[in-house]
C-alpha cells in the first residue's frame, strides 16, 4: 500500500514509518520541518514538508495514497496558547479528511487521544466513572487538546457519512519509547500514588502503538470505529484495584480486568476489531527501580531504535 504518515518525525510517526517499511509498504512521511536535500533516505520512504493547517498543503500530500495515518498534532495543551493548540489539531485533521474525501483515499487512521473522555489537563477536577475505561465512556473534555481530539472523531463520522472513506480513530495512552521512558515512568515506579492517574496508570509502548496503527491502515473495517490502544500492564507494576483504592477511594468501581496489574484502559475492542496483540512492557526497558537497562541505553546511543530508524528513513 501507499501510506502517508503525517507528523512523521514525531515519536509516534517515526515508529510507524519504521513498522510500515518493515511490513513492505511504500511510505511517504510529512511534517513541518524542512527536508534534508542532500540525503536520500531509505528506499520505499520519502519525506515531504507540509503545513497541514493549510488546505493546499494537505491536498497536495494526501493525493495518490491508499491510506493516511494522521499522527500530526501538538501533543498536549500546556506549551502553546489554547487557540494555537485547538486550531492546529482541529484544522489539520479537517484538511486531511477533506482531501481524502475529494481524492477517494479509502482509509484514514486518525490518531485521537485517551484524553477524549476528559480527566487530563482539567481546570475543574473530574475522574472516570469506572475502571477499566472503555470507548463508550461519556466524553467530558475541558481543555483545547482533548476537545480538538473529540471533534476529530466527529469529523471522521461526517466523512464516512458523505463518502466512501473508511476511518478508524485510535486513542493511544501515554506513549513511551527508549528516549523518554526512564524520565516518564521512573518516578511512577518510585511512588505510584504520589499523583492520581486519570487513565488508571495506563501507557503504551510506541512500537505496539505502531503495530496497531499499521493494522488499522491495513484494515477493511467499514464506517468509522473508535479504538483505545494501551499496554496490557500498568506503569506501576501493582494491582490496579489497590492503586485505585489508595488514590481515588474504595467507592470507585474496578470491573473485570485481563490481569491484576492491568492498566485502567480497556483494550478488548482493539483486540477484537484489529487483532491487536501487544508484545512489549516497560519491563523490557527499565529495572524495577525505574532505571534504563544498560542494553537499552546502548541501543539508544547507537541510534538503533524504531523511532530513530524511522526518522533516518526520511532524512
Amino acid at each position: 500500500m501507499r501510506i502517508l504518515v503525517t507528523g512523521a518525525l514525531g515519536k509516534v510517526g517515526a515508529a510507524l514509518v519504521d513498522a510500515l517499511l518493515a511490513a513492505g509498504h511504500e511510505v511517504t512521511g510529512c511534517d513541518r520541518r524542512p527536508p534534508v536535500y542532500e540525503a536520500g533516505g531509505t528506499p520505499g520512504a520519502r519525506y515531504v514538508q507540509a503545513e497541514l493547517t493549510d488546505a493546499g498543503d494537505a491536498f497536495a500530500v494526501v493525493r495518490g495514497h491508499d491510506a493516511v495515518v494522521h499522527a500530526a498534532a501538538l501533543p498536549e495543551p500546556t506549551r502553546n496558547p489554547p487557540h494555537v493548540t485547538f486550531h492546529n489539531n482541529l484544522m489539520g485533521v479537517f484538511n486531511v479528511l477533506e482531501a481524502a474525501v475529494r481524492f477517494d483515499v479509502p482509509r484514514v487512521v486518525n490518531v485521537s487521544s485517551e484524553t477524549v473522555p476528559g480527566f487530563f489537563f482539567n481546570e475543574r477536577p473530574d475522574r472516570p466513572d469506572r475502571f477499566p475505561i472503555t470507548e463508550d465512556h461519556e466524553a467530558r473534555p475541558q481543555d483545547p487538546y482533548a476537545l480538538a481530539k473529540h471533534f476529530s472523531e466527529q469529523l471522521c463520522d461526517a466523512a464516512v457519512r458523505r463518502s466512501d472513506v473508511r476511518a478508524i480513530s485510535i486513542r493511544p495512552s501515554w506513549v513511551q519509547w527508549e528516549g523518554n521512558i526512564e524520565r516518564s515512568l521512573g518516578p511512577v515506579l518510585a511512588d505510584p500514588t504520589a499523583q492520581a492517574s486519570p487513565s488508571g496508570w495506563s501507557y503504551i509502548d510506541a512500537y505496539d502503538l505502531a503495530d496497531a496503527l499499521r493494522l488499522a491502515a491495513e484494515s477493511d473495517l467499514p464506517g468509522h470505529e473508535v479504538v483505545q490502544i494501551a499496554s496490557p500492564d500498568n506503569t506501576a507494576g501493582r494491582p490496579l484495584a489497590e492503586l485505585v483504592a489508595a488514590t481515588f477511594g474504595p467507592e470507585l468501581e474496578v470491573g473485570e480486568l485481563e490481569r491484576p496489574d492491568a492498566g485502567g484502559t480497556s483494550i478488548a475492542r482493539a483486540r477484537k476489531l484489529l487483532g491487536y496483540d501487544p508484545q512489549r512492557s516497560w519491563r523490557d526497558y527499565l529495572s524495577a527501580d525505574g532505571r534504563l537497562l544498560p542494553q537499552v541505553a546502548e541501543r539508544l546511543a547507537r541510534g538503533d531504535t524504531g523511532v530513530q530508524r524511522g526518522r533516518a528513513a526520511l532524512a
